[in-house]
């Protein structure tokens, strides 16, 4: 697999990540990315990072939170 191949994968998965977490706010009455950042306690910039991608411990630590306040199992 060349480098570019992993990269492309890892970007599709960054946008599916980021295109489930959007449902879930829209889902819940259009809840804005700052009502979901004061819910698990987390700054609304980190949360953005983290929603768009980042991968940063802390990033992963809050999309963690995340996926356990919605109940994500799977993408």
């Amino acid at each position: 697999m060349t480098a570019t191949t992993i990269e492309e994968e890892q970007d599709a998965l960054k946008r599916k990540v980021k295109k489930r977490i959007k449902d879930e706010l829209w889902d819940r009455n259009d809840m804005t990315q700052g009502e979901l950042a004061k819910l698990i306690g987390e700054g609304v910039s980190q949360t953005n990072r983290a929603i768009n991608g980042e991968n940063s411990p802390k990033s992963k630590a809050i999309r963690k939170k995340i996926f356990t306040l919605f109940n994500i199992t799977d993408l």
